[in-house]
């Protein structure tokens, strides 16, 4: 038995998937990226008129990706302290991977789940960072 659940607060999904998935005491979030709910807009980046990035930063993109995955978890009656294990997705883990570790640290002090941070291509938007987390409820 399980339970879709969807955050008023977190952007919009960009296909045909929930926010979060609840089975049993467990919930599982989707990919969870730094857009903002309502708007297109992605934070610190820059994109030319073909909707390439030009410029990004991944300071801004991981302090909202973050406020993204706490929507989440609180909307579906969970906390960031119950996350357990969280996957990372960069798209540039040379350039990105110290900036991303330092503030994840930040983030991740008192609740240290299992995590995997791995480079990927792309993204389905012109994001460089999405998490997929799992976590009790």
């Amino acid at each position: 038995m399980s339970e879709v659940l969807n955050s008023q607060r977190a952007p919009e999904p960009v296909g045909l998937y929930p926010h979060a998935r609840r089975v049993g005491n467990l919930l599982f979030l989707s990919g969870v990226g730094p857009r903002q709910r309502g708007t297109r807009d992605i934070p610190g980046v820059t994109l030319d008129d073909q909707g390439n990035i030009t410029t990004y930063d991944i300071e801004a993109q991981c302090h909202s990706v973050f406020t993204n995955v706490r929507h989440i978890l609180e909307e579906a009656g969970s906390s960031w302290d119950n996350l357990v294990d969280v996957t990372v997705f960069l798209t540039n883990m040379h350039a990105d991977f110290t900036t991303y570790n330092r503030i994840y640290a930040e983030y991740f002090k008192d609740n240290q789940p299992c995590r995997t941070t791995v480079e990927i291509n792309r993204l389905p938007t012109p994001i460089a960072i999405e998490l997929k987390c799992i976590a009790t409820i």
